[in-house]
C-alpha cells in the first residue's frame, strides 16, 4: 500500500467517526443511581430490570439483567454470552455492581 492511500483512509475513518457523534450529547439514564449510605441489596433493588455486571468474591464477573432481589439472593437473568441461562447469586458474595449510568443522545 502506498503511504498516501493510508493517510487518506485514516482521515476518512476519523471523519466518519466524528460524524457519528456530531450533535450527540451524553445524558444520564433515568432510574440508574447508587446510594452509598445503604446496602448492596438496596442498591440492587433500585436497579431492578436494568443490565448490570456483578463481581463476586474471587473476582468472577456475571453480566445480565436483575430480575428480582430477595433478602439473601439475587436473580440475574439473560446472562451475557449465556442468554438462555439465569443465575441465583448470594448477595453476601457480591463485591461490586457495575451499571451504565450515561448514554449518547442524538
Amino acid at each position: 500500500m502506498r503511504p498516501n492511500f493510508i493517510i487518506i483512509l485514516t482521515i476518512s475513518s476519523l471523519m466518519m467517526f466524528t460524524n457519528i457523534f456530531a450533535g450527540s450529547k451524553i445524558v444520564p439514564i433515568d432510574g440508574i443511581n447508587y446510594t452509598i449510605n445503604t446496602t448492596i441489596m438496596e442498591n440492587l433493588s433500585r436497579l431492578n430490570g436494568k443490565k448490570v455486571t456483578i463481581t463476586l468474591d474471587g473476582g468472577k464477573m456475571l453480566a445480565g439483567r436483575i430480575k428480582s432481589v430477595g433478602n439473601n439472593l439475587l436473580h440475574l437473568e439473560k446472562i451475557e454470552r449465556k442468554e438462555f441461562f439465569d443465575a441465583l447469586i448470594r448477595i453476601d458474595k457480591i463485591q461490586a455492581i457495575e451499571a451504565q449510568f450515561r448514554q449518547y443522545q442524538r
